[in-house]
């Protein structure tokens, strides 16, 4: 007979003792620890307290507990009560400096060859295609490779499920001179491509006009494929593993001579990494969708798509659709019919449950697609759940009448994203304490103000408000942070940037 299952919730008192007994295993130890924590969040008697602000005249970033300032040189734990200063590393001249940055965290299933590689990493890419791998905690320098000196990299990307890195090189334009004389670039772009856990060179692939076509605007890897963007508003995705299959012609290892650099050590100045993945033809196109410029995203379970279709008629509108055979789903049409300056937002949910967010600035819904499996019926969307704001739902009158009974229609009406009325403006999720973080705007008092709503993130239940201090003018660009007891939120004004950060604290009654 197997054991009967507990029903009852344990309270926080309750896993603290059994964390201290180590009762369970260190997964579920985490999963109790997250718990306790959620319900502490969500007590009344805590609250979120703004503890420490910041100016910079330089870009500001938040990763993982950490804010970065000057280009990554200075670094502040958040961890503590207060953000204090992690390290800071020497000014960098003008072609030294970072010009991007990606947090590497290695995984615990792993055992790797070096100690240093288990911990955090910061890969940085400079200005002079030198890519930096440095310790989170101390900034030192732990790794150094030479990416080219015919090319200029200048963005770094993950390929999350392959474990990848890639480093892309600016776009090479065909200038109305050399067209003029009748001078085609072939070479669009070029790809450098790391393994992580430990970083290791996988090669550098040539994005070619003759083999994948005139009209490249772009190209990224992403859940194992290659997806090339055209000016014609159509992405053609191709298999990764295919090319790396077919088109290495040689395997590179860094430290290491390579016949392609004539016998120089790959990764050192000035040979650095060679194009190893040569692509002679078009590999097969997997997939191939027509779309706006916001793109085709893929997700879901079973596998679907979202896309915008590029004609005028369609504008407004997501389409969702199986991968497998292009089929619409049922209700797959998304329109949100707002009236408003930003566009609404369609994305899936990060939880990695196959649901999808939709985020318009009076509505967020969130839906799930049902498939029957082998049923020969297409998918169909339907609603889990809907998050509303507060608003005066009778519209104002078209009509205005003056002192001397003249009447006068008004011409244009109140957007929907108006700064005077409760606007939803970002959704973030919380993995680790399963809730959603709602960024509200309200000007209804004359200055931009903005609060946040915790929501559960399986029900859409509302567990609690959060204002912030200072003001929110939506004419500037905002990004908003929460991780755990930490929300920090980063502004833009004008050429300054301003970071708030706010702590989880006890109040007295």
């Amino acid at each position: 007979m197997a054991p009967c299952r507990r029903t009852t919730k344990l309270n926080s008192a309750e896993l603290l003792v059994r964390r201290s007994r180590g009762v369970a295993d260190a997964g579920t130890l985490l999963r109790l620890n997250l718990k306790v924590l959620r319900s502490i969040l969500l007590q009344e008697n805590r609250k979120f307290m703004k503890v420490w602000s910041k100016t910079s005249k330089s870009a500001i970033t938040y990763e993982n507990g950490k804010l970065y300032f000057e280009n990554y040189l200075n670094c502040y734990s958040c961890v503590h009560s207060e953000p204090h200063t992690l390290y800071k590393l020497p000014k960098r001249t003008k072609v030294e400096k970072f010009e991007d940055a990606l947090l590497c965290q290695s995984p615990l299933d792993k055992t790797l060859a070096l100690p240093c590689d288990h911990k955090s990493s910061l890969v940085a890419l400079t200005a002079n295609n030198w890519l930096y791998r440095l310790s989170a905690e101390t900034g030192e320098v732990l790794q150094r490779i030479y990416l080219s000196s015919n090319h200029k990299f200048r963005y770094l990307g993950w390929e999350v499920s392959q474990e990848i890195l890639y480093v892309k090189s600016v776009q090479n334009q065909e200038t109305p001179l050399a067209r003029q004389a009748g001078i085609t670039q072939d070479i669009v772009m070029h790809l450098a491509i790391f393994h992580v856990f430990p970083l290791q060179v996988v090669g550098t692939v040539e994005i070619s006009r003759k083999v994948f076509g005139k009209g490249v605007t772009d190209v990224v890897l992403s859940q194992g494929v290659l997806a090339v963007s055209y000016s014609n508003k159509s992405v053609k995705l191709y298999s990764f593993e295919h090319i790396l299959d077919r088109y290495m012609t040689e395997r590179l290892v860094l430290g290491q001579q390579s016949s392609l650099l004539g016998g120089k050590t790959v990764g050192e100045a000035p040979f650095g990494i060679p194009v190893n993945i040569k692509i002679t033809d078009c590999p097969p196109v997997l997939f191939e969708v027509s779309c706006s410029s916001n793109g085709v995203q893929i997700g879901g379970y079973p596998w679907h798509y979202i896309y915008t279709p590029p004609h005028r008629d369609h504008k407004g509108t997501h389409h969702i659709c199986s991968l497998k055979d292009k089929t619409m789903a049922i209700n797959g049409v998304q329109n949100m019919n707002c009236c408003s300056l930003e566009s609404d937002g369609i994305f899936f949910h990060p939880d990695d449950s196959g649901r999808i967010i939709h985020v318009g600035p009076a509505t967020i819904n969130v839906l799930k697609i049902l498939d029957e499996l082998n049923s020969g019926m297409p998918s169909k969307v339907v609603e889990d759940f809907t998050m509303k704001n507060h608003r005066n739902n009778n519209p104002a009158s078209q009509v205005t009448v003056t002192s001397s009974g003249r009447s006068v229609k008004r011409r244009f009406h109140q957007l929907d994203d108006d700064p005077d009325q409760e606007t939803f403006r970002t959704v973030e999720y919380e993995d680790e304490l399963d809730l959603l973080a709602v960024v509200v705007t309200n000007g209804d008092e004359g200055e931009g103000k903005a609060h946040i709503r915790l929501h559960d993130n399986q029900s859409g239940q509302l567990h609690r408000t959060i204002d912030l201090v200072e003001p929110w003018d939506e004419t500037y660009r905002h990004e908003l942070f929460f991780d755990k007891d930490t929300i920090v939120h980063i502004e833009q004004k004008n050429v300054n940037f301003c970071c708030h950060v706010y702590k989880l604290k006890a109040t007295r009654k």
